[in-house]
């Protein structure tokens, strides 16, 4: 009865799942593309939802409220860019100012600490209602995956053109880049604004998913991408090279992350300790590089 319970469960897990993927993958985009590590996202996740909701409850259709949504994010973005590159402070002092000033923003948005919103009276996207027993058009797991590989397809696009070369190389070595003449300025306001826009996109699905937007709902969100970023890259980088499927390897990540949070409810774990164990298997997996090279290659070169 116990192992059908977690059967039951594990569609709800990959649709959270996908829907953090989405987010996972801008997180990829600062993390691992432009080397920052942006705390804006946990502000920008409820910036995504809070429009998202507000819109529908004010009559806009879905595909405009989470238009504005993602508008949303790209302006957040914008903002620690410029807290980064025209004001100069340190990246992750500039997110967290971002993230700082969104709660309030959010709070504004949204006129008290939450707001909900019905699937039998909105036409929504996405529902914890769709993921199993409905039409593959309404299925929740169909859409948010299709959705990913159009994200995917733009994205591969996008960093193989000019400006998009620019942008990767102005992460891998800022000085070189400007000794060739590309503003890294602009690339990096850019790139923060590309990844919060995705971030709250993210937050729009999510919201319209669980069928509320809470002030709360981004806390912690940078962990849950970091996390979904760093399992994906242990799993999954010696066979996805390719950069597709690198960021495909992302999603892959924030799935593993979420059916192990489900099995870990399972299994009667606390939830409240939920959290700590996010930190500590991101901080394992970050660690597992720094371990491999100082150890095991020491212990192989001894060896020999």
């Amino acid at each position: 009865m116990q192992i059908m319970s977690l059967i039951t469960a594990l569609p709800g897990a990959a649709a959270q799942g996908l829907i953090w993927g989405i987010m996972a993958i801008g997180v990829y985009i600062t993390f691992r593309i432009l080397d920052i590590a942006d705390l804006t996202v946990d502000g920008t996740l409820c910036t995504g939802g809070a429009v998202c909701i507000m819109m529908m409850l004010s009559g806009h259709n879905v595909w405009v409220s989470m238009l504005a949504a993602t508008g949303a994010g790209l302006l957040a973005g914008l903002a620690t860019g410029i807290f980064h590159t025209f004001m100069g402070i340190p990246a992750i002092l500039a997110g967290i100012l971002t993230q700082l000033s969104l709660y309030s923003v959010n709070l504004k948005i949204m006129g008290k600490a939450n707001q909900a919103i019905n699937v039998d009276k909105f036409n929504l996207l996405v529902s914890l209602r769709r993921v199993k027993g409905v039409a593959l058009t309404q299925n929740t797991l169909f859409i948010v995956a299709i959705m990913i590989a159009i994200l995917i397809a733009v994205l591969y696009w996008f960093f193989g053109t000019e400006l998009g070369c620019s942008l990767r190389a102005t992460g891998c070595n800022p000085s070189m880049s400007r000794a060739q003449g590309i503003n890294t300025d602009r690339n990096k306001v850019l790139g923060l604004m590309l990844s919060n826009g995705l971030v709250a996109l993210s937050g729009a699905l999510l919201t319209q998913y669980q069928g509320f937007a809470d002030i709360n709902m981004g806390r912690g969100s940078i962990v849950i991408g970091l996390a979904a970023v760093i399992i994906g890259e242990a799993i999954f980088s010696r066979i996805f090279r390719n950069f597709a499927l690198k960021l495909l390897s992302v999603v892959f990540g924030s799935i593993l992350y979420y059916l192990v949070l489900q099995i870990v409810i399972w299994m009667g774990i606390d939830t409240d300790l939920l959290k700590m164990l996010s930190a500590l298997v991101v901080a394992l997996f970050l660690a597992f590089p720094y371990w491999k090279g100082k150890y095991f290659t020491k212990a192989k070169q001894g060896g020999k």
